[in-house]
């Protein structure tokens, strides 16, 4: 784009520094604040239109104009040629196109055609009079914009007849505002990846860039300059290859096309679906997909064609290819190891490499499979298990001997046991011989141990005593005796029940022959 003019009475002291002071174009440009290319300019434009200093007394600002900055030739707008604006629009979408370029090309085609200024200046105010909307110029294949539209959509529940309110995921592309939409039952993490996924299947390619708003599925933690993408979302993100720009906070351009685009849904789709009654979220995603295709082939008002024709001429040869595999949901936590090297995934725990005992993990958790890294590395992988309580070990996750890193071992339990009384050694061997690797009691062993140390040595021994008595040798058996005080309660000794040599009621055997 062109620098905007100066105003005369600014050209007026370049002039009069030039011809008058005999100084420098470099210190004119210092003393006025401009460029030295700007001075290069005025200088020649004025010595063209044959003026000296000083300038005629008879000379007004609008003359000097006129003479600085002369109309084009008056040719017919046939013969001249004017630019079409429209596809300039168009063209300024491809990647690495610029308007200077577009301008050389359009003057090739019409010597006589507007100089550059003019060019610039025609297309601004058409671009000017376009929509809100159609003002941003986006890349092709650059930015995919998501976001959940304000309204629902109930859905009945034919049996119960309770009623729920599906929540609408759309997305649009930056440069031809091809839209998609699909109905969900949350904005859960899980619903917002599969959208996700689903979108891209839509479109049968992937975007640079994925902006989203910072809402919680999508952006773990909201910043104007660094915001933090959700585990899961980078993931998935990492899986397609494109890069997630989260909006920042309160800044509504940076998503003004999503909020344009879930305007254009709630009134062209979710409008016309206000008087019917859905009974199932596939019947209305059913509806949506057939109100989309409506949407993507109508003719804009102010532009040519309509967003499906824009979506094939510059989006979809911009997309990058989908991946060969679609993504597969998975969450990420955080997760320290405990000294048993496992660690507790929804009540079920899972072995790792016995050196990274207390160290923290990265967890990836899919429906199928449950994987543990450490700095980036995997360093287990399980198949997923929902019977909690349970553990699955890798038998090379454990060191030699079945030692926890020459810290903890059966032996170094037995002898701490041992110390407190038999009863409690007894119990502490029934726990380890009741699991298929002692490590796996390590840590009730632990728990059953420190009890003594807030109630005591003896009042352990008198707790572990009746839960052998009793046949609980579980840590929440032993802690409810301990905390109930029933450690201090005599034991009952079962007594044989002898039953009476004579009585009346008693006839005996010979009673029935």
């Amino acid at each position: 784009m062109p620098a905007k003019r100066l105003s005369m009475r600014k050209i007026q002291e370049v002039l009069r520094l030039k011809w008058a002071k005999g100084l420098s174009n470099r210190r004119i440009a210092a003393a006025c604040g401009i460029g030295r290319p700007t001075v290069s300019e005025y200088l020649r434009r004025a010595t063209e239109a044959g003026l000296a200093w000083p300038l005629p007394a008879n000379l007004d600002d609008a003359h000097l104009e006129r003479l600085l900055f002369p109309p084009p030739p008056a040719l017919p707008a046939d013969a001249r040629g004017g630019p079409d604006r429209a596809f300039i629009r168009q063209e300024l979408k491809h990647k690495s196109v610029t308007l200077f370029l577009l301008w050389q090309e359009y003057r090739q085609a019409n010597p006589d055609g507007y100089q550059y200024s003019w060019f610039c200046e025609h297309y601004r105010a058409w671009r000017g009079k376009l929509d809100v909307v159609m003002r941003q110029d986006h890349r092709a294949g650059e930015k995919l914009f998501v976001d959940y539209a304000g309204q629902t959509v109930p859905i009945i529940d034919r049996l119960t007849g309770e009623i729920r309110e599906a929540q609408i995921f759309v997305a649009v592309l930056g440069a031809s505002n091809y839209t998609y939409a699909e109905a969900t039952w949350s904005q859960s993490l899980p619903d917002w990846i599969g959208s996700h996924v689903r979108a891209f299947r839509f479109l049968e390619g992937v975007p640079e860039l994925v902006v989203p708003d910072n809402l919680r599925s999508g952006v773990s933690k909201a910043h104007r300059y660094e915001p933090d993408a959700n585990p899961t979302y980078q993931d998935m993100a990492s899986h397609y290859g494109v890069a997630v720009f989260p909006a920042r906070v309160r800044r509504p351009r940076d998503k003004a096309k999503a909020e344009s685009g879930v305007l254009v849904v709630e009134r062209w789709i979710l409008a016309a679906l206000r008087h019917r009654q859905f009974f199932s979220l596939a019947e209305l995603n059913s509806v949506i997909r057939e109100l989309l295709e409506k949407l993507n082939t109508r003719p804009f008002r102010k532009l040519p064609g309509c967003r499906r024709e824009h979506f094939e001429q510059l989006d979809r040869p911009a997309l990058q290819p989908l991946p060969a595999e679609p993504y597969v949901y998975a969450e990420w936590k955080k997760a320290r190891v405990h000294i048993d090297y496992h660690v507790a995934i929804a009540g079920h725990y899972y072995s790792v490499p016995y050196a990274l005992i207390k160290r923290e993990v990265d967890v990836r958790i899919t429906r199928n499979t449950i994987e543990c890294f450490h700095r980036g590395n995997r360093v287990a992988s399980h198949v997923r298990s929902h019977h909690k309580g349970r553990h699955t070990t890798d038998p090379s996750h454990m060191p030699e001997s079945h030692r926890q890193a020459g810290e903890w071992s059966p032996e170094r339990l037995m002898r701490w046991a041992a110390r407190t009384g038999p009863a409690t050694a007894k119990l502490i061997q029934t726990v380890l011989g009741a699991r298929k690797h002692p490590q796996q009691a390590y840590r009730s062993c632990l728990g059953i141990l420190r009890l003594g140390k807030a109630y005591g040595d003896a009042r352990l021994e008198a707790a572990c005593r009746r839960a052998l008595t009793l046949g609980s040798c579980r840590y929440k058996s032993i802690e409810s005796i301990l905390k109930h005080r029933l450690d201090e309660q005599p034991l009952e000794e079962q007594q044989e029940l002898a039953l009476p040599d004579g009585h009346d009621n008693i006839r005996g055997p010979a009673y029935y022959h």
